[in-house]
């Protein structure tokens, strides 16, 4: 079995993964206030309040800084390269989720790690590409400092 081609894809700020935690920070947030809405008080609905908003600041803090950039596979490894380090840095990369139009990632590198929100950018075929490298495995065959394409992003 042949190992997935090279790819790379640009990584940003994910308006699908923005609306995906403030959703799950609203939903949190509403039922504190139904539950507030019942008579409770004191300090658990402090604490409850609490652990709605400080998730939630939190997340959206996160979501917020991250820095735009290219993730790349060569058909061995994963390379995240961002203007903080244009070289990249090799790591390993894993799916958390897979909404097959958006998919939750986690790249880590020694001392680093990342959560991405991929999501499809034009071309189209380049989505199907990217899928199947997320999920395939290091191909043994492939030469030390292979270079993967270059972004198709203006």
């Amino acid at each position: 079995m042949h190992g997935a081609p090279s790819v790379s894809h640009p990584v940003g700020r994910s308006f699908v993964g923005g609306c995906i935690v403030g959703f799950l920070w609203a939903c949190g947030t509403a039922a504190t206030l139904a539950w507030a809405w019942t008579a409770a008080s004191g300090w658990r609905l402090l604490l409850a309040g609490a652990f709605a908003l400080v998730p939630g600041a939190v997340a959206t803090w996160a979501w917020w800084r991250q820095r735009p950039g290219t993730l790349a596979w060569d058909g061995a490894r994963w390379t995240w390269a961002s203007a903080a380090s244009p070289l990249g840095l090799q790591g390993t990369l894993s799916v958390v989720l897979d909404l097959q139009q958006v998919l939750l990632v986690q790249w880590s590198s020694e001392g680093e790690r990342r959560w991405f929100w991929l999501q499809p950018s034009p071309p189209g075929e380049q989505w199907v590409a990217l899928r199947r490298a997320v999920y395939s495995r290091a191909d043994a065959d492939v030469p030390s400092g292979a270079e993967p394409p270059p972004s198709s992003t203006p």
